[in-house]
């Protein structure tokens, strides 16, 4: 029986498709020494991912999320390294740089025609802030046919989302792309309720044969569930608190992110090409919240303490990147060669209330929250303002020593500088320069067609904070944190697709590794030496009777190698905090019925470490995904969803005193209509 319906529109792992965030040489995943997970706008619709971080950490392998209000909610752990500042969110491949540890675009994957992961380092490609892997979120672009469609959608949380989706030609050379979703929701903890609105909006221009011009603004308003976590209490969640908030009744959490690109893409000749991209983007972001919580058993009690925090962000980031593309030979021999340039001028500010002093503290029960209204001893003022002028030129190479063996390399050299004025201690103003070079060289083997082994190394470079914007006088004689790795994989696709499997092996050495003072929490410390070493499988399997299986799984081992503490103690051996060693995801789809269709996925995340110490884990969990969907006719489809179907309890991060917890049992009913 041959497969047919909406779940095998395309192949599994699209192994023979281009990932261009493995490479700016246009090559197949097949083709690249390196691990690449591509995940389509389709399969993220039928599994009912309408967020960046459920459609990276269900579908991509060995990669998990600990988001947070503070960090925007866009902080990824990969190969045994977490955070914006090692695990590099991008879009359309430009890094948007990253202001005082915190990413908030982009968010909703509505606009998306895809998203692909590379794992391990990414430095080469993208710059500083990628030793784990980079997050390229591939936005949707102009059609010459005539596409419309909308979505709507409620869930037991009382979310209400409605999206749309259009696109076609205008005139004989230029067509438009333009999406747009808004969500309001009651949330799910108490006083959770939450808003947002994502517009994309894309003109393509045919100038010529030759010459296209592609247009493209994005913006995104977003104020999410003012929930800080949950306070522990002996070490774990008590069951009767999980929907209590402990935020104050008027927290504020509001990001708005506007990003606007031109792109030109020139082909010179047969064997030339020229891209260019030129953006600009615009940030503002508002926290006013209580955030830390203690509780005490004995009492009932929760401190919120010293945690009365105001802060203002705003970041413009202006720039441009350029490359160029030769196709040709070399001694006789078939070879591809790209190399460009990208610059960027990059302004942030913050204005906060807590580097003057203690904010406030207060109680409220642990069973039954009362409250309050924000209130702080000390004003927001002025903080610092950061100005980073940064430029790199870069290279990469493809070189076909036979049909069957193609070697692979690329340079990249950096030169960022940054311009700190502190108003609340000049001091902490300064002007520092930086300098490195990173690179990479991999050989991929193709004994027989859609069979590919292949070999790599490849270095990479990490901001010495939570980037190079938030750099200060009391950091900025640290050396950049440095680190190399060394893979080694197959990948083949049988069947035209229908099976397709990946192995790679791999270890990662990070040297001058960088943590705070468990003293003081403004100043960072180089303590030593971080490693990961791991194996990580993934299989696609189109079956007959309408089945389809997906499934992926990752065994690491990571430890610091080293990690001097100013009191004497060496945290060597210890496992990283928030990097859990097994991660695991399996989808099943199954077409039992003509125009039906049933889905469910597990994601299985293991024991994750709070603190560096060791000395408290999140517990390993295990969420189930299901779902059904109708198609009455060819352009409806109608998808009930149950998320967290057991109504597992689970953190997805947090520290010794409170975890962040994921989303309850929901059930989702939803309607997409094309016209």
């Amino acid at each position: 029986m041959t497969p047919t319906g909406p779940a095998f529109a395309a192949p599994t792992l699209n192994l023979t498709g281009t990932a261009p965030t493995g490479s700016r040489l246009g090559l197949t995943r097949l083709q690249t020494p390196a691990s690449v997970d591509v995940i389509s706008a389709q399969t993220m619709s039928e599994r009912g991912q309408q967020n960046i971080n459920d459609a990276v950490t269900q579908n991509a392998v060995g990669i998990t999320a600990n988001p947070s209000l503070g960090n925007g909610g866009l902080a990824f752990s990969a190969r045994g390294f977490t955070g914006s500042s090692s695990v590099m969110t991008i879009y359309d491949g430009t890094q948007l740089y990253v202001g005082q540890g915190t990413a908030t675009f982009p968010y909703d994957t509505w606009s998306a025609e895809r998203i692909e992961v590379l794992r391990g380092p990414a430095s080469v490609l993208y710059g500083s802030g990628a030793i784990g892997g980079a997050i390229n979120v591939v936005s949707k672009l102009p059609t010459w046919i005539p596409t419309n469609q909308a979505a709507i959608s409620f869930d037991t949380n009382m979310t209400k989302r409605i999206a749309v989706d259009s696109g076609g030609p205008v005139s004989e050379n230029v067509a438009y792309r333009i999406t747009a979703t808004g969500n309001l929701s009651d949330g799910w903890v108490d006083r959770g309720n939450n808003s947002n609105v994502s517009v994309h909006a894309a003109i393509q221009v045919k100038q010529n044969e030759d010459v296209t011009w592609t247009f493209l603004s994005d913006y995104a308003d977003v104020q999410p569930q003012r929930y800080w976590g949950t306070p522990l209490v002996n070490g774990r969640i008590l069951d009767s608190t999980r929907f209590n908030n402990y935020n104050f009744s008027d927290g504020i959490v509001h990001y708005k992110d506007n990003l606007n690109q031109i792109r030109t893409e020139w082909n010179v000749t047969d064997g030339v090409s020229v891209r260019n991209v030129l953006y600009y983007m615009d940030v503002h972001r508002h926290w006013r919240n209580a955030e830390s919580y203690v509780a005490n058993p004995v009492t009932g009690l929760v401190t919120r303490n010293n945690g009365n925090t105001e802060i203002y962000q705003a970041q413009q980031q202006i720039g441009n990147r350029m490359d160029a593309t030769f196709r040709g030979h070399l001694f006789g021999l078939t070879n591809q060669f790209v190399a460009g340039f990208d610059v960027n001028h990059i302004k942030f500010g913050r204005d906060a209330n807590f580097r003057v002093g203690n904010t406030g503290t207060s109680t409220v029960s642990l069973y039954d929250p009362i409250p309050g209204s924000f209130f702080s001893t000390q004003p927001t003022i002025l903080d610092y303002r950061s100005i980073t002028n940064q430029y790199s030129l870069f290279a990469e190479n493809k070189l076909d020593l036979t049909e069957q063996l193609s070697l692979i390399a690329g340079i990249r050299q950096d030169e960022p500088t940054v311009t700190r004025t502190d108003f609340i201690n000049p001091a902490n103003s300064l002007v520092k320069s930086f300098s490195n070079t990173t690179w990479r060289a991999g050989a991929v083997y193709t004994p027989i067609k859609d069979l590919a082994f292949y070999a790599q190394y490849a270095t990479a470079v990490d901001p010495v904070t939570s980037g190079l914007l938030a750099l200060d006088a009391a950091n900025a004689n640290y050396n950049l944190t440095t680190g190399r790795q060394i893979e080694a994989g197959v990948k083949q696709s049988l069947l035209g697709g229908r099976f397709e499997w990946t192995l790679a092996g791999y270890e990662i050495v990070k040297k001058d590794l960088v943590a705070r003072d468990p003293n003081n929490v403004n100043i960072i410390m180089q303590v030593g030496q971080q490693s990961s070493r791991g194996v990580e499988a993934s299989v696609g399997m189109l079956l007959d009777y309408g089945w389809r299986i997906d499934a992926n799984t990752t065994f690491l081992q990571a430890q610091y190698d080293e990690f001097r503490q100013p009191s004497g103690v060496n945290f060597a051996g210890n496992v990283p905090q928030n990097v859990p060693l097994n991660v695991s995801n399996i989808w099943a789809t199954w077409d039992f019925a003509p125009n039906w269709s049933a889905n469910a996925g597990i994601q299985i995340v293991g024991k994750t470490y709070a603190d560096a110490a060791n000395t408290l884990a999140r517990p390993t969990y295990n969420v189930v995904n299901a779902g059904v969907q109708w198609k009455p006719d060819t352009n409806t489809t109608v998808s009930l969803r149950v998320y967290n179907l057991f109504d597992e309890i689970y953190a997805v991060s947090g520290g010794t005193n409170q975890w962040v917890l994921g989303m309850p049992r929901t059930a989702q009913l939803a309607v997409n209509v094309k016209f």
